[in-house]
């Protein structure tokens, strides 16, 4: 009665599914984030310092805009006449109104030519620019997020699965106890047993220091301290199939991908340069007025209109081919980036449909095949016509197919990532 007590106790955790982790009272008391993913990316969003300073950076940018288009600052000029020297009619002296007079002149230059429109406009595509970066970075910050988000989930479930069969081998080993002293099995079998478990308390050590380093590069990338503590994820994101259409994918990336977006701002930000170099063929003006003091009083006046002259044509010229190889540069850079984002989520695709395939087969068939191999090597180790090795080889395989099936929902995890950070956003 006693052993038969045991094997329904051994069957019943073989079947059972892995407890939920609990949480004690002190990890309680920190309040740990990251009960979703979804929290941890809105905590980055606001809180990760590359983000912070990108929104400077676009503050700056936009500040440049106005400057860009405003007129240069006027230039006041004095001139003393006759302050000085042996024809001074003061002898010496620099007072204003003193000697044969003193000359105030006022002067502004005017870009002409809808140079001003240009500069504000290569300043405005410079403003795209960078919020593109912004989008860059963001996307690449979810992505690391993402990533140490998934490997932490591997991490804690492996653990957590390895702590099960563990509790399993504990009953096993129980039993083995009872069949060597009852004189069943050899001793080998207990020791056997016990070597499993010094096998899987070696695994769970390592699993807790994989476990830690994805919880430090989640605390880097969501710019927490090193040891702040983040919950235990116990599922990772439904993976949206409905929404993994290559064409439509396509379309997106040409609308929305972070460096697609870069490339196009440079592309305006050069096109509006060369057009602005072109425009130096022509002359700017500049525009001035001067009074004249004598004594205490302004008893003339003096206007003027300067103009430049455009003659170092082979300095134009090549401004003007420069500008226009960098505009080439950059429509040719946008092209092969296109290519590389194309190609890039082709195989993306492909491998996060191997890896639901995968994962799929694994639950489907792989694992109910080795759950009903150690159910039938169980019944055999009890009726004495299965030895200790093939009812250890039998749990083992459940244990690899749970792994698997971890390793398949977590490279369908990254490769999800991969897609969103040449979408620059969620699915």
């Amino acid at each position: 009665m006693k052993m038969n007590k045991q094997w329904a106790s051994l069957m019943a955790a073989v079947w059972l599914a892995l407890p939920a982790s609990t949480v004690n009272a002190d990890a309680l008391s920190e309040q740990p984030i990251g009960a979703s993913l979804q929290e941890l990316l809105q905590w980055a969003d606001t809180h990760n310092p590359e983000l912070a300073a990108m929104r400077y950076e676009i503050n700056a940018a936009g500040e440049r805009i106005q400057p860009a288009g405003a007129l240069p600052d006027p230039v006041l000029r004095v001139e003393l006449q006759d302050f000085a020297g042996p024809g001074a009619p003061d002898s010496f002296n620099p007072l204003p109104g003193k000697g044969s007079g003193t000359k105030y002149t006022l002067m502004q230059s005017i870009p002409l030519w809808g140079k001003r429109d240009l500069r504000q406009e290569v300043a405005t595509a410079q403003l795209a620019q960078v919020r593109g970066q912004r989008l860059g970075v963001l996307a690449e910050v979810h992505a690391r997020i993402k990533s140490a988000y998934a490997q932490y989930y591997q991490a804690a479930g492996m653990r957590r699965l390895n702590e099960e069969v563990l509790r399993i081998l504990n009953d096993l080993e129980a039993v083995t106890q009872v069949r060597y002293a009852s004189g069943l099995v050899p001793q080998q079998d207990v020791i056997r047993a016990q070597v499993e478990k010094t096998t899987l308390r070696s695994e769970i050590i390592n699993l807790e220091t994989e476990q830690h380093h994805a919880m430090t590069r989640l605390n880097t990338a969501l710019g927490r301290p090193q040891h702040a503590k983040i919950a235990e994820p116990q599922a990772l994101r439904p993976i949206p199939t409905g929404k993994l259409d290559a064409s439509s994918l396509q379309e997106k990336i040409i609308r929305n991908n972070p460096q697609l977006t870069v490339q196009a701002a440079q592309i305006a930000a050069a096109d509006a340069n060369r057009r602005l170099v072109e425009k130096n063929r022509y002359p700017d003006v500049t525009f001035g007025i001067a009074p004249i003091q004598r004594g205490g009083s302004i008893d003339s006046w003096e206007a003027m209109v300067e103009v430049n002259i455009p003659i170092r044509f082979n300095t134009r010229r090549s401004q003007e081919s420069e500008a226009t190889a960098m505009l080439a540069a950059a429509k040719e850079r946008q092209q092969a980036i296109s290519n590389q984002v194309d190609g890039d989520l082709q195989e993306t695709l492909i491998a996060l449909e191997s890896s639901r395939r995968q994962e799929q087969l694994i639950n489907d068939t792989l694992l109910p095949q080795a759950e009903l191999t150690f159910k039938s090597a169980l019944a055999g180790y009890e009726t004495g016509k299965v030895d200790f090795a093939t009812l250890l080889d039998a749990q083992r395989a459940i244990k690899r197919a749970r792994q698997d099936g971890f390793k398949a929902q977590v490279e369908q995890e990254l490769r999800l990532s991969e897609i969103e950070k040449m979408l620059g956003e969620e699915l």
